[in-house]
């Protein structure tokens, strides 16, 4: 439709670039509009360049999907340096470009980040956490999957200034222990949503104090941590009503006996009761579901 609308104007009618650039095209027209095609329509003229470039510098929310993986370094760079009112910036999986130096200055100087994605961008540094921290007091949401540069002192910084955080994603950050996850939850008691998973370096002790600083929690990913037992998801169950769902697969030391608490509560958990696990195996072998009366 904006196409049409461009192509249909005639100097007599006038031009689509005669409405209020800030007012009309920037708020209400441009912004239904993907960015990939955005950056196209900077090629037709110089007023539209301009335009597009008034809208980048406007823009709240940045997200590098809709431009693809293979986005050009300098590209980036060029679309956000004049930008300093981002509120959500998506960057995940984009490991192959991004680095500290293209990442710090966007951080720097966009005080009002709340969201911020960085799944799978290994070529951070620890400093770019350290940068989050000291740049966006209030931030929500943070997602860190996947990246193993994630340390205990980057994540002090985190909680020591991000005491808002809601939600942040820890998959698979290595090299975070027990002790660097206990800081974090103590500092931040608004966690709503966090994912420890793939981290065979979580235990009992990280979740314990999970449970007793962040009454608010709903969300519990530990998928794979192996060291997470039955005595700690009871202490879950008892310090957080409000827990809606719970992730434990591959987590082999806990059983069904701690599970049940949650399960009677209508917790999502992502593994089955004992009989229902049997009886899916059964049907895998036999090929068929026996019928068994459970009233027994």
């Amino acid at each position: 439709a904006f196409w049409c609308l461009m192509m249909s104007v005639t100097p007599t009618r006038g031009c689509l670039l005669d409405l209020p650039w800030e007012d009309i095209l920037v708020p209400h027209i441009l912004c239904h509009l993907p960015l990939q095609q955005l950056l196209s329509l900077q090629r037709v003229s110089k007023s539209f360049q301009s335009l597009i470039q008034l809208y980048l510098a406007n823009m709240r929310c940045f997200d590098s999907s809709q431009i693809g993986p293979a986005i050009p370094r300098a590209a980036f760079v060029n679309l956000l340096k004049d930008n300093e009112v981002l509120q959500q910036l998506a960057l995940q999986n984009c490991s192959d470009w991004l680095t500290d130096q293209e990442l710090l200055p966007v951080i720097g100087q966009n005080h009002h980040l709340h969201r911020i994605q960085l799944k799978g961008c290994a070529q951070l540094s620890r400093h770019a956490l350290v940068a989050i921290s000291l740049s966006c007091p209030s931030l929500r949401q943070l997602s860190l999957a996947h990246c193993e540069w994630v340390d205990s002192l980057s994540l002090r910084s985190l909680a020591d200034h991000c005491k808002a955080l809601e939600a942040v994603d820890l998959t698979a950050c290595r090299q975070l222990k027990d002790e660097a996850i206990c800081y974090l939850v103590q500092k931040c008691s608004r966690l709503k949503s966090l994912s420890l998973a793939v981290n065979a370096n979580v235990g009992d002790v990280a979740v314990e104090e999970t449970a007793k600083c962040c009454p608010e929690l709903e969300h519990l990913d530990l998928t794979g941590c192996l060291r997470v037992k039955n005595d700690s998801i009871r202490v879950l169950a008892e310090y957080c009503p409000k827990l809606r769902s719970l992730k434990v697969k591959h987590c082999h030391n806990v059983a069904e006996s701690s599970l049940s608490i949650l399960r009677s509560r209508g917790v999502e958990l992502d593994v089955e009761p004992p009989l229902q696990r049997a009886l899916v195996l059964l049907q895998d072998v036999v090929g068929f579901a026996p019928f068994i009366n459970l009233q027994i």
